[in-house]
């Protein structure tokens, strides 16, 4: 019976040698009775020899994260930093028109450890959904910027909580730091999109912004872990590009005093070493957005939206177009230099703008330019997903009711650029009221001249508030204020809703 209670001698525990159990209660190794001393015998062993060999996913996780991630040392060194703390990482990468080499990117990511990478190519919508409404609303910020960034960043975490939602992941997080703009435009369009998702943002997480002061100690973290670092000398400044943009910031730039290096720009071509003939750009724009973009010198057309902003950026870069230089304040109230490149934007921008001034009445204007001011504003800001934004991209394609067609020669050797003519002209703009000594339907008695005046803006929407056929002559005659809605329905029957 005593053999009974005797303490087992196991030899293996799921397939592992055990050594004998050796010493008494009190010597480092558990005692007692013999069960007790069984189980302490299996928990310290499981704890010392076990649990260190088992591989990193058969551990407990914090959960999946879905990190922003760029392929470069910063993104890479927290893709790992992630996993020290738990965490499941997933590596989404959004192609938005930078030049990268996403394989690459990815085989970095999968050695690094993450769980999964994701490539997103949303350079279609982009352009589509982001960079056309901004061309709409001729958004630009602090009259210089025309926000290629802050367009983008939305964009891209749009995808990323599409990710987290499809993969079941509770967290999100982003490289950005604790001074700039980009920290807020991740989090406030995650936050709007997924108000449930959870952001981790390092940079301002005292455990790592306290390991990691600069760049050294980043590239000492990347030696110990195997990530990486490029052997190609690293700019004194920072670049982010996509599709609408490059910017280049801190570093040498961060004093106002020192000028651009001659090497420095990538997206358009020294404005002295442009060709010597203009191209001639003709560009039609629906409802505010371009649908067209016509070469007349070399007869080279495109129509699709992605096609079109590709090829006004080449053409642009071309001729150095789109270069800026200035200094702006940040969300957070801090001032930054910044230096851009938009070579397709400013085309755009510029063309619109003139076509704007050609096919719009005048008081719309006015209401649209303050509205455009604001739209940048919000977009600056992070708030591209918020309602009030909403409300105003709305009213982008509602001032736009008839097509234009601006021609936009680049001149040479100047980075500049200047519209030449407009093409299909709207009642906004009557070409015999111009021409005639007497504009029709305007006396001379200065008892009557004022309000035919008011008239002349009137007669020229009120066609455009008829539908054919449906009384056109009380069109005419009412007010456009009285051409919306009554109480009960439509006042005068062929009048669109919303104008």
């Amino acid at each position: 019976m005593n053999s009974l209670f005797r303490a087992p001698r196991w030899r293996r525990v799921q397939g592992i040698r055990l050594p004998k159990a050796k010493g008494r209660a009190g010597e480092g190794r558990p005692g007692g009775c013999c069960w007790q001393r069984l189980a302490g015998e299996v928990s310290w062993f499981w704890v010392t020899h076990v649990l260190p060999r088992l591989p990193a996913d058969r551990m407990s996780s914090k959960g999946s994260v879905v990190l922003a991630y760029s392929g470069g040392l910063d993104t890479s060194c927290i893709l790992v930093w992630l996993k020290e703390q738990g965490y499941d990482v997933i590596a989404y990468l959004a192609n938005i028109g930078q030049k990268e080499d996403f394989e690459e990117a990815r085989k970095k990511a999968l050695k690094l450890g993450a769980k999964k990478v994701f490539i997103e190519d949303v350079s279609k919508e982009f352009v589509e959904e982001f960079i056309w409404p901004a061309i709409q609303s001729s958004a630009m910020y602090e009259d210089r910027y025309l926000l290629g960034t802050s367009l983008a960043r939305p964009c891209i975490a749009r995808k990323q909580v599409e990710i987290a939602q499809r993969e079941g992941a509770k967290y999100v997080s982003h490289g950005a730091t604790g001074k700039g703009n980009d920290q807020v435009r991740f989090e406030l369009s995650c936050y709007s999109l997924a108000p449930q998702i959870k952001v981790i943002a390092p940079w301002r997480m005292p455990e790592f912004y306290n390991r990691f002061q600069g760049r050294n100690d980043l590239m000492e973290y990347a030696k110990q872990h195997g990530i990486p670092i490029p052997v190609t000398p690293k700019n004194p400044w920072s670049m982010d590009e996509n599709l609408m943009h490059i910017s280049y910031e801190a570093g040498i730039l961060e004093n106002p005093k020192n000028q651009a290096p001659p090497g420095l720009y990538t997206k358009t071509q020294d404005p002295a070493k442009a060709p010597n003939s203009p191209d001639i750009l003709e560009i039609e724009f629906k409802k505010g957005v371009p649908v067209k973009v016509t070469n007349v010198k070399d007869g080279i057309t495109r129509s699709t939206a992605l096609e079109l902003f590709v090829y006004l950026n080449e053409v642009a870069g071309k001729h150095g177009v789109g270069r800026i230089d200035i200094v702006e304040n940040r969300f957070i109230g801090m001032k930054s230099r910044g230096i851009y490149e938009t070579p397709a934007g400013t085309i755009l921008y510029h063309a619109h703008l003139d076509i704007e001034a050609f096919t719009m009445d005048r008081e719309v204007r006015k209401i649209k330019q303050g509205l455009g001011l604001k739209f940048a504003e919000l977009v600056y800001t992070g708030f591209w997903h918020s309602p009030e934004c909403e409300f105003v991209r709305l009213q982008g394609p509602g001032v736009h009711p008839r097509p234009g067609v601006p021609t936009v020669p680049l001149q040479r050797g100047a980075g500049e650029h200047e519209c030449s003519g407009r093409l299909r002209a709207s009642r906004c703009h009557w070409l015999h009221q111009h021409q005639l000594p007497q504009a029709e339907g305007i006396s001379s008695p200065p008892e009557q001249g004022h309000c035919q005046i008011g008239w002349v803006t009137m007669r020229s929407w009120a066609p455009s508030l008829c539908r054919g056929g449906a009384r056109p002559q009380l069109c005419s005659l009412i007010p456009c204020s009285l051409q919306k809605w009554s109480a009960n329905g439509r006042v005068g029957g062929g009048c669109r809703k919303g104008l």
